[in-house]
């Protein structure tokens, strides 16, 4: 089984790689771990190019460290473990690589946004759910932090 695993720097994501962990055999299970860093969507003045962001490399640093950290995790429970840190919108982007790789299911996060959080950030974890291609497994945390 192929199982892309979407995450960020949550305690959210670090229980979605923990569930994950303990609901697979090791050797049946080919897990991908995929970070999305969003650029900001703020206009640069006109004497920077168009597209810099200063702030995006330390950003896709942070992220490779990240999705490393939990590639090596997965490791030592015996999963296959690969990573991945990408550059877009994590709706698009976690969508886009499940299909491209093509996993069997999609494991993320949720923060359990409601209200109007919800309709202003909108929720990553609805979206792939209602788009994805394969299975999504959407892990919520047993308590509210």
């Amino acid at each position: 089984m192929k199982v892309l695993l979407a995450i960020d720097d949550s305690h959210f994501s670090q229980t979605a790689r923990d569930t994950l962990a303990a609901q697979f055999r090791p050797e049946d299970t080919e897990v991908r771990i995929l970070h999305v860093v969003e650029p900001f969507a703020i206009s640069a003045p006109p004497e920077m190019a168009s597209g810099y962001n200063p702030e995006l490399g330390d950003q896709m640093k942070a992220g490779q460290k990240l999705v490393e950290r939990a590639a090596e995790l997965l490791r030592a429970a015996g999963f296959q473990a690969t990573s991945l840190v990408e550059q877009g919108d994590p709706r698009i982007t976690i969508l886009d690589q499940a299909a491209a790789w093509p996993s069997d299911l999609i494991v993320v996060g949720s923060q359990g946004r409601k209200g109007l959080k919800r309709f202003l950030l909108g929720s990553v974890s609805d979206t792939v759910a209602r788009h994805a291609h394969c299975s999504v497994e959407i892990v919520r945390n047993s308590q509210r932090h």
